[in-house]
């Protein structure tokens, strides 16, 4: 397989929900247009911020069937489906259901309840599930913060190298920019690395990152398109500056609850995802009154996505 090495910024699109934590998924070709008119150039579903870990193996399966049924005619829009992490089993059944959908390609993360020992046990699990679907491109979803399988990803390119034809690539969560370094110089550049830290993209570019997959992407992507622009025409005061708009905007995601917030801004900018299912706490509604003003002083309007 010729590995594809994505540019530009995926979007982690949040899951619909209505207002009794059922999928919502009408909402989805709506939201696949709003990603596209921001320039957006793929979609990750059901990852952390799609609450994949949340939904049944069915719903899952109904809310990768949607966006192939929203996208299926724009094969420059690239939309990938995180399997899971604990049941191989679901996650072998989910991949080649993705595949039927037309989907562009699969993506999983560490088992996090019997963890795997190693690198070489972790690119086993990847390879048992790589192989259901060889013409697929299959990504591992490095976030060792939730998962708390942190090995370095050297070891396991090294691990999969030349035993899964199919292995794209890495979603890197994390902030370890030698071991991340090590993975884009790997093989000549083989591996597509997307970076998935949004706080941590101008240092992400400097390093050589191309291609990034982020949950604020959904709602501000004009501010790191701008922050790329700044980065490639060396203007690094700006691109700094725009990093730091950036921060300030994530600030508030852990100011007001963590990733449901991320759901609060969609509703400012006009796309109601509904809520977050249960462990996850939602934002009490004085909370937003509260939120909204804060947003406000982050002059939100001049670099949030358009609808």
């Amino acid at each position: 397989m010729i590995i594809k090495h994505l540019q530009g910024l995926i979007a982690a699109p949040f899951t619909p929900m209505d207002k009794n934590g059922e999928l919502n998924l009408s909402l989805i070709p709506e939201y696949y247009q709003f990603l596209k008119r921001n320039k957006v150039t793929g979609a990750f579903i059901s990852g952390s911020t799609g609450e994949g870990v949340s939904m049944s193996l069915k719903e899952r399966k109904a809310v990768a069937e949607a966006w192939a049924d929203a996208t299926n005619n724009d094969k420059d829009f690239k939309v990938m489906t995180l399997l899971g992490g604990i049941s191989l089993t679901d996650c072998k059944e989910l991949a080649i259901y993705a595949q039927q959908s037309g989907l562009y390609a699969v993506s999983f993360t560490a088992p996090f309840y019997f963890k795997p020992a190693d690198a070489a046990t972790l690119a086993a699990c990847c390879k048992e599930i790589a192989d259901v679907v060889p013409d697929m491109p299959f990504y591992y979803y490095h976030i060792p913060v939730l998962t708390g399988v942190g090995f370095s990803m050297i070891d396991l390119l090294k691990n999969v190298d030349g035993k899964v034809p199919n292995f794209a690539g890495i979603k890197y969560t994390h902030e370890d920019f030698m071991d991340f370094l090590s993975c884009l110089h790997f093989q000549n550049g083989k591996y597509d690395m997307l970076w998935g830290r949004d706080e941590n993209m101008l240092p992400a570019l400097a390093v050589g990152a191309k291609g990034a997959v982020g949950s604020t992407f959904n709602y501000a992507a004009p501010l790191y398109y701008d922050m790329i622009d700044a980065f490639n025409n060396n203007d690094f005061k700006k691109a700094q500056s725009l990093q730091q708009q950036s921060i300030d905007m994530i600030t508030l995601l852990g100011k007001y609850g963590g990733i449901a917030t991320g759901k609060a801004y969609m509703k400012l900018i006009g796309l109601d995802c509904g809520g977050f299912r249960l462990p996850v706490k939602n934002m009490a509604s004085e909370q937003f009154e509260l939120f909204k003003k804060d947003v406000e002083q982050l002059n939100f309007s001049s670099f949030c996505s358009k609808p």
